[in-house]
């Protein structure tokens, strides 16, 4: 693995809260915003992947805790949503009632731009991530200079759901004890990854400590939850955008079926769209060069070495 060199992580204050983040390569490069997934901290773009991208792309490279999640602001006061009801009244067509929706997720990524002075930034989303980078899309596009997203969705009604495992795994409850937690992660990312990736596996354990040792905010989990159901379907404002537009998705995605990376391309003019073999809802380490090359050669900004 690449030997990353110790960061500072800082706290500033965006949109109303405060975001942890931290960020590699050189300060004065052209930005480039990481954004995760659904209840993953900053974290889950490994140190590694990032450098390797700062270095690929001739990036500053910023990742960053999303509200309710790691390090940054915490928001129990506005309840715990009912999740179950929230998916019975989206299914029928209803509006929902919620904490907040991935538009306030996107103004948040906004607020952390103008926090560091950067008017322009290459935005990359992973999963709940791509679409908050929609929502930046369609909302924000003079903030972007470009856009990924990564296993992600539009949030189409008609396309298919996710696997019945996967839906048992995003829904079960995370265990409060590390000695409980780590079966638990171990798991997760078993049916979410797939098998047969030694070097992720291997890595396991290390990645589970780090994340239970920032904090773990279930109730946070679920109001980001809630913003995914509540934002609804983007598709027909994902016909105006004019970012450029670069799609990965794994074509053995167990949650975000690849189709839904399809409907993300199909949605934006002049998408491009990368299919992964054997990629499942993860950044599988022997995917990262396919990955980080794309990025780069999209951005406009590799360097070849």
């Amino acid at each position: 693995m690449t030997a990353v060199p110790p960061r500072t992580e800082r706290r500033t204050r965006a949109n109303g809260i405060e975001l942890a983040w931290d960020s590699f390569g050189d300060p004065d490069a052209p930005p480039l915003l990481l954004i995760m997934g659904l209840g993953a901290q900053m974290v889950a773009w490994d140190d590694a992947f990032c450098a390797r991208l700062a270095e690929a792309g001739g990036h500053r490279v910023i990742r960053f805790d999303n509200r309710d999640i790691g390090h940054s602001t915490h928001l129990p006061h506005l309840g715990i949503p009912d999740i179950q009801a929230l998916m019975l009244q989206a299914m029928a067509g209803k509006p929902l009632a919620v904490p907040y929706t991935l538009r306030d997720m996107a103004a948040d990524c906004i607020g952390l731009l103008d926090a560091l002075g950067i008017d322009r930034a290459h935005i990359v989303g992973a999963s709940m991530g791509g679409a908050i980078g929609q929502e930046m899309a369609i909302h924000h596009p003079q903030r972007m200079r470009s856009f990924t997203s990564i296993m992600s969705t539009t949030g189409n009604p008609a396309l298919p759901p996710p696997t019945p495992e996967a839906m048992a795994v995003l829904f079960s409850p995370t265990p409060l004890s590390f000695d409980a937690y780590l079966p638990h992660y171990k798991k997760i990312w078993h049916v979410l990854r797939g098998p047969d990736f030694p070097l992720d596996e291997a890595r396991d354990a290390e990645r589970a400590q780090l994340i239970y040792l920032r904090g773990l905010n279930p109730g946070g989990v679920a109001r980001q939850l809630a913003a995914i159901f509540a934002s609804g379907n983007r598709k027909p404002a994902l016909r105006d955008v004019q970012v450029p537009t670069l799609v990965i998705h794994g074509d053995a995605d167990p949650l975000v079926p690849v189709a839904c990376g399809v409907d993300v391309a199909d949605a934006i003019a002049g998408a491009k769209l990368l299919r992964i073999p054997r990629m499942g809802h993860a950044l599988p380490i022997p995917m990262w060069p396919q990955i980080i090359d794309a990025i780069a050669a999209h951005t406009g900004q590799r360097r070849d070495h």
